[in-house]
């Protein structure tokens, strides 16, 4: 799959687009297999959320702004994935660099659930099966022990990326309103149209930084 290299846009041009992309809705993706996740709110009567997702929410554009790889790498080989907590955004440069893409995200609800520090993908899971974990059901005796992959309500949406450490994610959404939000236990989420394309950019030993 050929994809041409990114370009740099003019100042006008990155906050218009990058308003649009956080306003963008999510496309419904495809199917199957996969582990547990640590996500937050799959259902619509969790309240684990940092407030109503029906509310309009301000997205501080000028902290959704480019960067460079070399202040957080030594090398992009593999290709190299940052996720910037603070401005809930995740960055991605490919082997070669030709190739940059920056896409709003969804992180954890506090800084308990918050892991920073170096991992990389050890896994690309299609359609992956949601379990929430011992400390999710604890906290939501109510919810179901499996969403199966596929499933219009499970949490992981289409895809994953699993990381090298247990529970953690990077994977997509159905509900678009998680975007932008602190909303989840730990993983990172994605509009299913941007871990789609990231999903095809990535590979098992992809260098992920979360800061």
């Amino acid at each position: 799959m050929s994809i041409p290299p990114f370009k740099f846009p003019t100042r006008r041009g990155f906050l218009a687009g990058s308003a649009a992309l956080l306003a963008s809705p999510a496309l419904a993706q495809s199917q199957s297999s996969g582990e547990g996740s640590d996500y937050a709110t799959p259902f619509e009567n969790s309240t684990e959320v940092e407030r109503d997702p029906n509310e309009v929410v301000r997205h501080n554009i000028s902290s959704f702004r480019t960067l460079d790889w070399r202040p957080y790498f030594d090398n992009t080989r593999n290709g190299a994935v940052l996720v910037d907590l603070s401005s809930r955004a995740l960055h991605f440069w490919s082997d070669d660099q030709s190739i940059y893409k920056l896409y709003p995200t969804s992180v954890p609800l506090n800084e308990d659930l918050t892991r920073r520090g170096r991992t990389s993908v050890i896994q690309k899971v299609v359609a992956p099966t949601w379990r929430p974990t011992p400390s999710m059901r604890e906290r939501n005796p109510e919810w179901p022990l499996v969403v199966e992959g596929g499933a219009p309500d499970n949490p992981l949406g289409p895809l994953a990326l699993y990381l090298s450490w247990t529970y953690y994610r990077i994977h997509g959404t159905h509900d678009t309103r998680k975007i932008g939000r602190r909303s989840s236990n730990g993983c990172i989420g994605l509009y299913n149209e941007h871990i789609t394309e990231l999903f095809e950019l990535t590979n098992v030993g992809t260098q992920v930084l979360l800061i």
